[in-house]
């Protein structure tokens, strides 16, 4: 439909008057009419009754009026998002990452972001980096800063903040703690506590113990980081975590010939042209990680 005629459509039903549309929209009457004579011709029904001098819209005209007012108030906000980029930094920013990082490197971020830019409402979703890259995929997020895929989709952007090494530990009461120069055939004879292998870092682990041709004896899997660091320092197996997250109750395994790590980033999808408050909280992030331009 011509956005001109729904235009004239919306005036006229809201005033009552074809003259009254036409003063509003800087026309004649003549030509408001036509306008809407357009309308009903290409929906093929009447939009309005006309007795003598009173209008009323008809029953088709009551139907397209609210989904017209609604075309009016999404052309507006497109202008208005257009016209916003010329201004301050502001509008709603979406943001999918997971729970370790919301944690453990955001809030320095988002406090660094909110006072530079507090016009930008943030709306943060915390989930699963395999989850978050679903979301971006779908065009439901405009950002991720998640743990990045061991493999790049072609379809994304990833921007590398952050190495996370990964350390093997376990409870400082368990066997394999009194043990030095341990190797990985020994940790395959332990039960152990990991991500899910449908993670990133999982998959990180799997691959690993695959490349030794080693398996690996898993009693029990989650994605969420703090409880397998709690597991893990009760003495139900051992485990593999973020060097980050090491404390008293754990004892850091060295295993020889080994080293692993993650890579915690940003993910936004290539065909997207990102917000100026998309492009600010970037800059935040990439400051924060000791990156420049």
């Amino acid at each position: 439909m011509d956005t001109q005629n729904l235009r004239a459509f919306v005036l006229v039903a809201e005033t009552g008057s074809f003259s009254a549309a036409a003063e509003k929209l800087h026309l004649t009457q003549p030509a408001v009419s036509k306008r809407v004579a357009l309308l009903e011709e290409q929906l093929g029904t009447g939009l309005f009754d006309r007795i003598g001098r009173n209008i009323s819209l008809t029953e088709a005209g009551q139907a397209l009026l609210p989904h017209a007012r609604a075309v009016q108030q999404e052309l507006e906000a497109a202008a208005q998002s257009v016209r916003d980029l010329s201004g301050a930094v502001a509008g709603q920013l979406r943001i999918a990452t997971s729970h370790h990082i919301g944690l453990h490197r955001l809030p320095p971020v988002l406090s660094a972001f909110s006072k530079a830019h507090g016009a930008v409402q943030l709306d943060i979703d915390f989930m699963d980096s395999e989850q978050a890259y679903e979301l971006i995929m779908q065009g439901n997020a405009e950002i991720a800063v998640v743990t990045l895929a061991p493999v790049r989709e072609a379809s994304l952007v990833t921007l590398p903040l952050w190495p996370d090494p990964l350390d093997f530990m376990v409870a400082r009461h368990h066997p394999l703690a009194r043990h030095r120069g341990l190797d990985l055939q020994a940790l395959s004879e332990h039960t152990a506590i990991l991500p899910g292998l449908n993670t990133y870092t999982g998959q990180i682990v799997a691959r690993l113990f695959d490349q030794h041709q080693l398996s690996l004896q898993v009693s029990m899997a989650t994605n969420y980081l703090e409880t397998i660091r709690m597991m893990a320092s009760v003495g139900l197996g051992w485990t593999v975590l973020p060097r980050s997250m090491s404390d008293e109750s754990l004892q850091t395994l060295k295993i020889s010939g080994t080293r692993i790590e993650r890579t915690l980033g940003i993910v936004y999808h290539r065909g997207r042209t990102l917000s100026r408050a998309a492009g600010a909280f970037i800059e935040v992030l990439r400051a924060s990680s000791g990156l420049k331009g």
